[in-house]
């Protein structure tokens, strides 16, 4: 089960054993589970005439007439014959040798999508080849696989048959799961679930075959996520035999901020902040995903928190993933703890060489208790003296090792910080219980009294004159605006251009309000005074790219323009319109469109229009583009699901769930051999 040359695949030439590693096979195992994308149906034979229009189905007959024609365009055209008619077979994209191939004469078989054509029944590019009168036909459902250039469906399914030949006997085809459970959940077999699927009966139901919910797709789908939650089950235990700084309450600094505050907590945010005071209190490294929509109060219970750890003489960090967040984050902790006597630093990339030796020096000799920073904060010459919390904003921009390595700056062996994730990307339940299945997470899902939902609003380019007069008197009357412009075909430059070119434009229409431009290639220093001045009020109207998508709090901000809204995404365009009504003054979204709009652009328009709620949200962009992008796999780092469809297969991860318990805890040899089948090497990305 390891290396290419230690099995079957030593036979193999070099060059195709290269080109299978591209499918992601690299051993005999990783063959049989490279499994079908769907099923032809070669066990029959239609009369030509009784072919159900548009079905697929399979004929065979001898071709009478071919012929290349050049009409519209050049397509190779020939008849086929049997006893009941004569089909009609077309290829637009065809080679000279397949002209000779098709000769009057020649006996075929036809495996394609019947319509009726101009001249009869007729298919187009269909699955062709020359027969033999006693040619038999296929005894099972011919599987399609995923390929790549140079492994044609003949190669890979040939060395898959060759394996199955033998692998009977094979230590990677025995069953993992104990007897009982295979009963109590009602799974098929491992060996006969691989079987089935690589040779499908023809008798079997083919529906059940191509939409996966055949038992033996259930198995496989089953297996997948039993590996994902154990691998999980396994990273939380293995975190919990580390050990963590027992950050006791004593509430001194915690009471002392709560009585400057203008605002009490919520019941939601006091619920949150004892789960997560109760985490920090033990000697179990916390590793806690505090969830909330925007504007629900995370940073205050972070800040809390923070308190929390100072207390007991432990420093705290605080990583955001932009310059701008990290930077509002700063000015808000300095405001909240400089007047307790708690000593703050800032660390960023673009700080002038004497300004960060400075804050290092800080920091490694224990004298600023909160440091925070962007990705800058896990650099090897950040020398903590004491840490012991780490707070992780908006968490899922962050690769995993970039995570890893921050709480790595432990100063003991087997010691790890407590962790502190904060995501105001809501994350939908079965997300959470799968990929983030080895976190402990809380919510809070309640807003602040006296916030009002902002009003979303849909508007046609067309009707730009009305939201630039709206926007007008918005500013007039004292409030202030954001004008956001859109990443486009995830071009900076192409996005600054837009910004830049909005910014002229607005100058020249409003000449009579104060109008600044913000965006992500602004020096730091510039960026955080052009904020100071909006949230000031100096600034009435601010054009900015999506760099303000999260972290920015102006309470005076109640109205939005958006451009291109239909090329954002769900959760960008909630989180930009969660940036205003955050004061007492009820906020007004406008998405501005251009048509024509694609149907999932204008899916999308019609979420965010209708839901405010961002659980909600979240759950349908979910649906709508799949965990992969939703997730942000390259960022995160997580080994995604090939099978299951957390969807589809809720009650598969609910069965995984209790099923991945049960092993660890009776049989720990059966779900390491779960996990070596399933994740191999993969798992090491768990790992502290």
């Amino acid at each position: 089960m390891n290396a290419l040359k230690n099995d079957h695949f030593s036979s193999i030439n070099p060059q195709l054993q290269q080109k299978l590693v591209r499918l992601g096979i690299r051993n005999e195992l990783e063959l049989i589970l490279h499994l079908p994308i769907r099923y032809e149906d070669e066990t029959r034979l239609y009369p030509i005439r009784d072919i159900p229009d548009g079905k697929t189905g399979q004929v065979e007959g001898v071709i009478i007439h071919c012929e290349v024609i050049t009409r519209s365009r050049r397509q190779l055209v020939c008849q086929v014959k049997d006893a009941s008619g004569i089909l009609f077979i077309r290829f637009l994209h065809f080679y000279p040798s397949q002209v000779k191939t098709y000769s009057i004469g020649a006996r075929v078989r036809v495996l394609g999508e019947a319509r009726t054509g101009f001249f009869g029944a007729e298919m187009i590019h269909p699955k062709c080849r020359i027969v033999h009168e006693e040619s038999p036909l296929s005894d099972t459902l011919t599987p399609v696989y995923p390929i790549t250039a140079g492994v044609t469906q003949t190669t890979i399914s040939k060395l898959i048959q060759q394996v199955l030949s033998k692998g009977h006997s094979r230590e990677y085809m025995a069953e993992t799961l104990p007897e009982t459970l295979l009963k109590q959940y009602q799974l098929l077999g491992f060996r006969e679930s691989i079987s089935l699927l690589h040779q499908p009966p023809p008798d079997i139901a083919m529906g059940l075959l191509q939409s996966r919910t055949h038992p033996a797709w259930r198995r496989i789908k089953f297996d997948e996520l039993l590996a994902q939650q154990l691998s999980m089950r396994m990273h939380y235990r293995q975190r919990r035999s580390y050990r963590a700084p027992a950050l006791q309450e004593k509430n001194h600094l915690i009471h002392a901020l709560l009585a400057t505050l203008p605002f009490g907590l919520t019941v939601a945010q006091k619920k949150v902040l004892a789960e997560i005071k109760s985490d920090l209190s033990t000697t179990s490294p916390m590793q806690r995903l505090l969830q909330g929509d925007v504007g629900s109060g995370k940073t205050i219970v972070a800040a809390l928190a923070a308190l929390q750890a100072i207390e007991n003489d432990y420093q705290v960090a605080v990583m955001a993933p932009t310059e701008i967040l990290a930077e509002q984050h700063y000015q808000k902790f300095l405001s909240w703890f400089a007047p307790l006597g708690v000593t703050v630093a800032w660390l960023s990339g673009s700080q002038k060489k004497r300004q960060r030796d400075h804050e290092l020096t800080q920091i490694a000799a224990g004298h600023a208790m909160l440091v925070v920073g962007t990705h800058a904060l896990f650099q090897e010459q950040v020398q903590f003296f004491r840490l012991g919390l780490v707070i992780v904003d908006e968490q899922h921009r962050f690769g995993v090792h970039q995570r890893l390595a921050l709480r790595q700056k432990g100063s003991e062996p087997n010691w790890l910080p407590h962790q502190l994730m904060m995501s105001a990307t809501p994350i939908p339940r079965t997300l959470s219980m799968s990929y983030y299945a080895d976190l402990d997470v809380s919510v809070i899902d309640q807003l602040p009294p006296g916030r009002s939902p902002v009003v979303t609003k849909l508007i046609d380019e067309s009707r730009r004159s009305e939201v630039i007069a709206r926007v007008r008197e918005a500013c007039q009357t004292g409030k202030q605006a954001y004008w956001v412009c859109p990443l486009i075909e995830e071009s900076e430059a192409l996005q600054l251009k837009t910004a830049v070119e909005t910014y002229e434009l607005l100058s020249q229409t409003f000449p009579d309000l104060k109008i600044n431009l913000i965006h992500g290639r602004l020096h730091a220093q510039d960026k955080s005074a052009i904020m100071t001045a909006f949230s000031q009020g100096e600034v009435q109207l601010l054009v900015a790219t999506t760099v303000i998508e999260v972290g920015v709090d102006v309470p005076n901000a109640s109205l939005m323009v958006i451009e291109h809204a239909e090329r954002m995404g769900l959760s960008q365009l909630h989180q930009l319109r969660g940036r205003i009504g955050r004061g007492s003054e009820a906020g007004i979204c406008v998405l501005l469109y251009q048509k024509p709009l694609s149907q999932i652009a204008r899916e999308r328009l019609r979420i965010i229009f209708e839901h405010s709620d961002g659980f909600e949200i979240a759950r349908r962009d979910l649906k709508l583009r799949g965990p992969g992008e939703f997730l942000g796999t390259r960022q995160s780092g997580l080994p995604m699901l090939r099978f299951a469809d957390l969807q589809q297969d809720m009650d598969l991860l609910e069965a995984a769930r209790a099923v991945a318990e049960i092993l660890l805890r009776d049989y720990p040899e059966a779900a390491q051999q779960h996990l070596q089948r399933w994740l191999g090497e993969k798992n090491e990305y768990l790992r502290v």
